[in-house]
């Protein structure tokens, strides 16, 4: 049966549908999963959504995707990834990147094992382990899967925590942006009134300081020191509903969506597609192609939304953390 961890990812289902002389009649459905709960799962088909009650369910399970990311390709999404979160302090062992942020998120305070280090795994790993320890700092290893199975097997052995795995969920950016699109309700009229600046006003740092816990001075960089970066304002007026950033890295490819946040009573207003709609449209004035995010599978209302404006897992990672 399908898990909580499943949600973001290829499934198929067997349901019951009717019966015949006595014996249940079936049907086969195959798409991703977006939602799951004790009563029902939703899950996107060829067809359009379809949400089948649990007690329906005859058989469900994880089948791999249809087609697989080449390991350049993971590479390259994540180098723009790192590209759009840079840590200030930054070392290389041989291809692989170590980043310290003051403990400001994951991202930013790991290393990404992609490429050669120059050396055997395992003293790769007890180097990584050293250089966090010399900055008393927690050592993590963001693991990119499949591409990272080696390194993820290895800290397997070595005991280290394993955070919730995240989607890295990609989508073509004229999908978003298109006119009279399918998606063109990113940008409805309905929807608030949004602003795009060049520096985060001091009510955007509250939310995202809300969101992450604080903002160290790393945080700053973090969020500021990219050459093509935007921070999105939602208004009500002169009410803030929500923020985002936006950044283009990668050599002018990749829009990175970050930090679409909704304040509680603005939720189901149509905020995060607003939000995600102006940033968009400008990564399409300086000539992005695609988009990209990265969200906890676990976070099943934010993986549902994305879904709908037709994002879908390129491939995912685990942050794995060293025993104290």
């Amino acid at each position: 049966m399908l898990r909580e961890q499943d949600v973001g990812h290829r499934i198929v289902v067997r349901r019951i549908v009717g019966s015949r002389a006595g014996r249940p009649v079936f049907s086969d459905a195959l798409g991703e999963l977006v939602e799951l709960t004790e009563t029902h799962l939703e899950m996107t088909t060829r067809q359009g959504r379809l949400r089948v009650p649990i007690a329906e369910v005859h058989r469900a399970k994880r089948v791999p995707p249809s087609r697989r990311p080449t390991a350049e390709a993971m590479i390259e999404l994540e180098l723009a990834a790192d590209e759009a979160w840079p840590a200030p302090v930054r070392d290389r062992l041989g291809d692989w990147l170590l980043r310290s942020a003051d403990g400001w998120t994951g991202r930013a305070n790991s290393a990404l094992p992609v490429g050669d280090p120059d050396r055997p795994l395992p003293a790769a790993l007890d180097a990584v382990h050293r250089w966090y320890a010399e900055r008393g700092r927690p050592a993590i290893v963001n693991t990119p899967l499949p591409l990272a199975t080696p390194v993820d097997a290895e800290l397997d052995l070595r005991g280290w925590e394993s955070r919730p795995l995240v989607l890295v969920q990609t989508v073509p950016l004229a999908d978003l942006t298109a006119p009279g699109g399918r998606r063109d309700h990113t940008v409805a009229a309905a929807a608030p009134t949004v602003e795009l600046t060049a520096a985060p006003s001091d009510d955007w740092l509250a939310v995202a300081a809300g969101r992450k816990g604080g903002l160290p001075d790393a945080a700053r960089h973090v969020l500021t020191a990219v050459d093509q970066v935007r921070f999105a304002h939602a208004y009500d007026g002169d009410t803030l509903l929500g923020v985002g950033r936006g950044t283009i890295t990668g050599g002018g490819r990749w829009l990175g969506l970050s930090l679409i946040e909704v304040l509680p009573e603005a939720r189901r207003r149509g905020v995060a597609r607003a939000v995600i709609g102006a940033l968009a449209q400008w990564a399409g004035t300086a000539d992005a192609a695609d988009v990209f995010l990265q969200v906890e599978q676990r976070n099943a209302p934010a993986v549902a939304l994305y879904r709908t404006l037709g994002f879908s897992t390129h491939h995912t990672y685990r942050s794995r953390v060293a025993p104290s």
